[in-house]
């Protein structure tokens, strides 16, 4: 497998310049003094300077994701990294992506969509800014790369959406997030699996974010399609095309409902959790009712205890669990 890029550099014209540092400070990257650099930040995995002689310098193990999915859609406009799918083919392999939105939000549902993408779709994508989208800031941006999406020729999507009420009543059941997210991920699988006779030519694997420590919650959920199609989780599966693209998807169909629900309501609800949305849960109760919050609401989150006054249940220690000799 090709290495990924870890330094890179270009120039800037004054106009991008600008942009590259407005990106970066409304992304919370640390800014810092560099000698004969007009400004210089960092973040996580990569260093960016940007010199007086317009010369622009990005190192760390986190340059060529910064590179591919900011750099060249968001401030140059322009592809510039694009050998690695010569050298490595396997990044062009027919294949299905699988990502949800919502998981840490207590207002508004859980959305889990699919991508399916072949050579000629994840061609058509280079330089388009498909990315994993909590890197998106706008709303817009996600709805417009969304619509761009579904509309690339032979790009088949589906997208699961599970609505606060049935959301709630399926966490009673199965009482675990991730029992959930394995059942719409694999639900997910099987809908795309099920528009096969549109993909061409057929994929070879499904790829998803590993959130269990066991990779069999998806595996488990699986019915007659999904079983025996090659399942591969991993870490950052959003690095991926397929899964950054289905990433898009379910965060765009998230951000509907959520509007939606807000003009239903006449109430905004901030997004993830917070004292914001602390504050919000309350206003919501009293004007709509403690009875009504199970309908815009994930009731197991304690902000929904604390909302109503109620107790929140005891924080429960996470340990990893030792492997037993036999």
């Amino acid at each position: 497998m090709l290495n990924p890029v870890s330094t890179y550099s270009c120039k800037l014209t004054p106009e991008q310049s600008d942009a590259l540092e407005k990106w970066l400070r409304d992304h919370g990257w640390k800014f810092r003094e560099v000698p004969y650099a007009r400004f210089a930040a960092e973040k996580e995995k990569s260093n960016v300077v940007f010199y007086e002689s317009g010369k622009l310098v990005v190192q760390g193990k986190g340059t060529q994701d910064f590179v591919e999915f900011v750099l060249e859609p968001e401030i140059l406009r322009e592809a510039r990294i694009g050998y690695e799918t010569v050298l490595n083919p396997e990044l062009l392999l027919p294949r299905l992506g699988v990502d949800e939105s919502g998981k840490g939000d207590f207002f508004g549902p859980l959305c889990i969509a699919g991508v399916y993408v072949n050579p000629s779709i994840i061609k058509s994508w280079e330089g388009k800014g498909v990315r994993d989208s909590k890197d998106i800031g706008s709303d817009q941006r996600i709805r417009d790369l969304a619509e761009m999406i579904r509309k690339t020729p032979g790009c088949v999507t589906t997208v699961v959406p599970i609505g606060n009420e049935a959301y709630n009543r399926l966490f009673k059941k199965l009482r675990s997030v991730n029992s959930m997210l394995g059942w719409g991920h694999a639900r997910v699988i099987e809908n795309l699996l099920g528009l096969r006779y549109q993909m061409d030519p057929l994929p070879v694997r499904a790829i998803s974010d590993q959130f269990a420590l066991s990779k069999e919650v998806i595996n488990n959920a699986l019915l007659s399609l999904g079983r025996g199609f090659e399942l591969v989780q991993r870490h950052k599966a959003e690095s991926d095309v397929a899964v950054a693209a289905a990433s898009i998807l379910a965060r765009n169909e998230f951000i509907g409902r959520l509007a939606r629900m807000e003009k239903e309501y006449g109430t905004r609800f901030p997004r993830g959790a917070s004292a914001a949305v602390d504050a919000a849960a309350k206003e919501f109760i009293a004007k709509h009712g403690a009875e009504n919050l199970p309908k815009v609401a994930k009731m197991h989150f304690r902000t929904a205890f604390r909302a109503q006054g109620m107790p929140e249940p005891p924080k429960r220690e996470w340990r990893k669990k030792s492997k037993t000799a036999t």
